[in-house]
This record gives C-alpha cells, structure tokens and sequence, in this order.
C-alpha cells in the first residue's frame, strides 16, 4: 500500500476530503438521532458527539464519504476525530471506542471501494483520523501548578494503540495523526502505530498533520513549523503537513518553511478561512481555490484537501485546480 501510494503522488497531486463536522452539521441533527435506539435511555447527553453517528447514522456518514469521492477526493477520512478513550470519557462511552473506530473504517471503506470499483484507474484509499485527544502531555491545564499533567504519554500511547488497531482491523489503508497541536502527544500515537508495526510485520502509511495556532506561527506547545517537522522527522512518514487553525493564504508561510527541508511528502487541508463571530466559515470553494492554487504554483505540496467549513463543493474546485499541477518534487536531502 505504500509503495502504491508513493508511485500516485510522484505522478499526481492527491485530494483529501472536507470536513465531516461541516457536513454533519447540515443535518441539523438532534438528540434523539445522536442516540438512535441503541443509546436512547443512556444517561449523558451524547449530541456533539459525532463520531457516535458512525453507529447511530450510519447512511449519513457513508453519505457524505461518498459526497467527497464524487467531488473528486482520492481519501476520504473515517468518522473518528475523537475516537479515543481519552476523549470518549466526555461521554462516557470509553467502552465503545474499538466499535466505534472498526465501524467507521468499515464505512469508509466501503464508500472507498463503491469508487474504486466505478473508476479503476483513480484507487481512493481510506485515511484512519487520529485527532489529538482533549488533553496535552506536555503542558499543565492549572496555570496555579504547571508540573501537574493531566494525561502521561503511556496513557496517551495505549489510547492510540486501540484507536490504530481498530481503524486498521475495520480497513483503513492509512493511519492520519492530525489537528497536533502538542507534539509529545504526536509522538505517542506514532509510538503507538510504531509498536503495531512491529507486532504485525506490516509497514503502514502515515500522514502527519501538524496545527499551527494562531499568528505567532507556532504549535500550542510553543513550536516553530520548522521545529516541529525536526522532532518528529525520526518516524519513517508518508507525509508530513499542517490542517485546521489557519485559512489556505495564511498556512502558506508554514508550507514554505518545511516543503525544502523534508524528504516526506506534504499535505495541507487548511480551513476555509477564519471563523467569523458566529463561528462559521464565509470562504467560497472559488477563494479558497484560489490561495491554494498558490501552493501549486510554488511547488509546496503533494496532498491537499479542506479542514473546517470545507464542503464537496470546495474539494470539487481544489481537485479541478490540482489537475493543472505537478506534484511537489520530492528529493533527497544532502546530509
């Protein structure tokens, strides 16, 4: 699988998909479909919790993966942003994450091969989207105590390991560390993907998308874009970039600072722009097309999608754009 997908993007720029939490939230879902009837007399209150769709509303969530291959996406990411132990624990339903990690792979695995089958020559490959929890290992949450951590990186690595193992059992072609804002929990989840490498004698595929927040142009956890591609460039990675945070014109800086230094592919699926005071995306796909054609234009990537506010429609255009570009060249560094 990883040598097929290093022979597309030699040949072609790849296209993530959307954001699913936009999608979802077109369905104007309620508390009663969040339960569905299986969890219709659980005692938390479970809207918001998207990744409990995958069980809930099954059809919606193959839906929309299927929206995305139509608008031209060659992977799609499953339903399991939060699907971790760690995050579960909001909603009580720890126990529910390897259900809920296997079903959404298998979801999107599915949608995958309806298109795969449709158009032989485009393979679509299912990415297994593992978010960054709720916690941070390397930071404390009590400004009054700041050696208290709330998570430790073993914690974080067995919450990984189970979250990887599911989406891989459920057919995820590759496995999507993303939205990091805290490297050290980065490193745990591909600990976790290294360790299950090991155990299963397979060599998977892993993206690796960093966050960049806010205009001081580092991570969370105080890094430089250049900072944080040295510290995790030790892992053996399909790809390496930056989502979500930032819109497509200001992600670019970041873009340029690690696209010469790498020899992993890059990715970015930034937002459609910046959130207005309603906390809604206002870029058109043609605006957001448009900055991201400069990415294109300078050789910076290899994957690009959308993150928050993203719909089909933006990655219908992206993907229309895309076609125009060779891929970033990938060489290898002098050492």
């Amino acid at each position: 699988m990883k040598e097929q997908l290093e022979k597309i993007l030699e040949q072609r720029i790849m296209i993530l998909d959307g954001a699913m939490g936009t999608m979802i939230q077109a369905y104007k879902f309620t508390e009663e479909d969040y339960r569905g009837e299986r969890f219709k007399d659980y005692e938390v209150l479970l809207k918001g919790n998207n990744d409990l769709l995958t069980l809930t509303q099954p059809e919606a969530i193959k839906d929309i993966h299927r929206k995305y291959l139509a608008a031209g996406a060659d992977i799609v990411e499953t339903n399991t942003f939060s699907g971790t132990t760690i995050a579960m624990a909001d909603y009580a339903m720890e126990d529910l994450v390897y259900e809920l990690n296997f079903e959404s792979a298998r979801l999107a695995r599915e949608a995958a091969d309806e298109f795969t089958a449709k158009e032989p020559h485009k393979p679509r490959f299912v990415a297994g989207s593992m978010g960054p929890t709720n916690k941070t290992a390397s930071m404390s949450p009590d400004v009054n105590d700041p050696g208290f951590r709330a998570v430790t990186f073993d914690e974080l690595r067995a919450a990984y390991k189970q979250q990887a193992e599911a989406l891989l059992d459920g057919g995820a072609d590759i496995l999507l560390v993303e939205t990091v804002f805290d490297t050290l929990n980065a490193k745990a989840g591909l600990y976790a993907i290294e360790e299950i490498k090991d155990e299963r004698g397979i060599d998977i595929p892993i993206m690796l998308s960093g966050t960049i927040t806010d205009a001081s142009g580092r991570t969370l956890s105080g890094q430089t874009a250049e900072a944080f591609l040295i510290s995790i460039s030790h892992i053996p990675l399909l790809t390496v970039g930056f989502n979500c945070a930032l819109g497509a014109n200001l992600l670019q800086p970041h873009l340029e600072s690690i696209s010469p230094k790498t020899e992993f592919a890059i990715s970015a699926h930034p937002n459609a722009g910046l959130p207005n005071a309603f906390g809604e995306y206002d870029e058109t796909p043609e605006q957001m097309g448009e900055q991201i054609e400069s990415y294109m234009k300078r050789n910076l990537v290899n994957i690009v999608g959308g993150c928050c506010g993203t719909t089909p429609e933006h990655i219908r255009v992206i993907a229309d754009i895309a076609a125009k570009y060779q891929p970033r060249q990938i060489q290898m560094l002098s050492k």
